[in-house]
């Protein structure tokens, strides 16, 4: 009776796996496949072999947009590390007050990404609420072009990115430090440890597999970054596009009638690699350290 019902569980994969063939094998074995043919967006296209990958060593725009993609993922990724955990042990108290300070970090999670475009815009504008106390402080003589510098926009949606992911990943620390016993905290404090040498010696051991979930999850999602750049420049990524990020780069190329999605094809692929091989160096970093 056992060996007829084999096909029981797969029936309860069936339609987790049929929405990962339709949405995601299929799609990336199509991406992978156009990457080496000349197709444009209205289909077509010959194979063309490895010369989309070979046009990209020659690409001023895409290595621009690398740097930027590094820069991004260099800055974002220690923040989303460091600050939600310092936010989880403020917070993780159990004193009056402390779940309306924590609805108000997570609020921005649940703010969609347009939502916190145009409040950031209004922020950082020419006449915004920054530049207004800047000057209002004699710090600045005229207003700071958060929106219209390259590097300044650059590092304005950093700091977009920064605020947005606090709160979530502050919940996902918030869960760690829920599991870290009670008993070894108390030994230590009977052992005469004050709070900073608790949490370097105990606490911060023990959620070290979480920071290296968010250094994962961090990295990926800021090397994938378009929407906040879209956002703050209206669409320009800066003056002629110096902030463009990788994605920012993918559509601008895959984008319209004359997009060339053979081109388009092969940075994403670029860009999955490079994310790909971003976990499993931090990944295997990790594990080199917990041997040692």
């Amino acid at each position: 009776m056992t060996g007829r019902r084999w096909y029981v569980p797969w029936l309860f994969l069936l339609p987790a796996l049929a929405i990962a063939v339709c949405f995601f094998i299929v799609p990336f074995a199509n991406t992978a496949v156009l990457s080496f043919t000349n197709a444009s967006t209205l289909g077509g296209g010959t194979f063309t072999g490895t010369h989309n990958y070979t046009r990209l060593l020659h690409d001023d725009q895409f290595w621009q947009s690398v740097r930027n993609t590094v820069l991004y993922v260099v800055v974002v990724v220690p923040c989303l590390v460091v600050l939600p955990l310092l936010l989880a042990v403020l917070v993780q108290k159990k004193v009056a007050g402390v779940g309306f300070f924590r609805a108000v970090f997570y609020s921005p999670v649940v703010a969609s990404m347009v939502v916190a475009g145009l409040i950031w815009s209004w922020l950082l504008s020419s006449d915004g609420l920054v530049n207004s106390v800047l000057r209002g402080l004699h710090l600045v003589a005229g207003p700071v072009p958060f929106l219209t510098d390259a590097r300044l926009l650059l590092f304005s949606a950093i700091a977009m990115t920064v605020w947005k992911g606090l709160g979530y990943y502050m919940v996902v620390y918030l869960a760690a430090l829920a599991n870290v016993p009670r008993s070894l905290l108390e030994a230590a404090e009977v052992d005469g440890a004050g709070p900073v040498r608790r949490f370097r010696s105990v606490t911060l051991p023990l959620v070290r597999p979480t920071m290296v979930l968010v250094a994962t999850l961090a990295a990926i999602g800021s090397a994938k970054v378009f929407a906040e750049v879209f956002t703050l420049s209206d669409g320009s990524a800066g003056p002629g596009g110096e902030a463009r990020t990788l994605v920012y780069t993918i559509r601008e190329v895959g984008l319209g009638l004359g997009g060339e999605a053979g081109y388009a094809s092969a940075m994403s692929i670029v860009l999955f690699l490079g994310t790909l091989g971003l976990s499993v160096a931090v990944t295997r970093l990790n594990s080199r350290e917990e041997r040692a």
